[in-house]
């Protein structure tokens, strides 16, 4: 496995580029975002994952090692392959793609080229639970993270009758206004209802 390449960049195109180590140049399939920061004739680092095909050794590069993590991650789920789950992070950065996963945002990840409604509700159903904390709001830096009190607020909302999307939305409305220590998930449920019954 081929974990990362440092080199010089002997060129760049659309969709990669060709980063020399040690006299041998090493074709790397990037993202637009990872291509826009490397600089023709310079140095660069890049996390990569190695691609292996009986009829091919296809190298895809990421600007660091969270995208090449998430990237992995969403080959996991059914249907995605390299090319769709290197799409996915030429549309949304790693936090924008965890936070919709986390929260079911499936609008947001149709706007990939290639993941339709089902798609979206595939990865959220299959990649959910191991997506990992996410930053939310809009200040990530000041976020909260959406892990267990996430899935607990919403199995309560749906286990009193509500419907799994009325539960996604509440529980995303919450998120937005914890700010700092995240309350007990009894407050937060209260929240939740409180919001659910102005919608009713």
């Amino acid at each position: 496995m081929i974990a990362s390449v440092r080199g010089l960049v002997a060129s760049v195109s659309p969709d990669g580029a060709v980063i020399e180590v040690g006299g041998v140049g090493l074709s790397v399939h990037c993202a637009p975002g990872t291509l826009a920061g490397l600089r023709l004739g310079e140095q660069a680092r890049l996390a990569t994952s190695l691609i292996v095909r009986e009829d091919s050794l296809t190298l895809y590069g990421f600007a660091d090692d969270d995208e090449k993590q998430l990237f992995e991650l969403l080959q996991t789920a059914s249907g995605v392959g390299p090319r769709l789950a290197q799409a996915v992070l030429a549309v949304h950065s790693p936090d924008t793609v965890r936070r919709a996963i986390a929260t079911a945002d499936t609008a947001t990840l149709t706007r990939v080229p290639g993941i339709g409604k089902k798609g979206a509700e595939r990865l959220v159903l299959e990649l959910r639970d191991r997506i990992g904390p996410v930053a939310v709001g809009t200040d990530t830096s000041a976020g909260v993270l959406v892990g267990a009190w996430h899935e607990q607020v919403r199995q309560g909302l749906v286990g009193l009758g509500w419907s799994a999307a009325q539960a996604d939305q509440a529980v995303a409305a919450v998120a937005e206004t914890v700010d700092g220590t995240v309350p007990p998930v009894p407050v937060l449920l209260k929240q939740a209802i409180r919001l659910l019954g102005k919608t009713r």
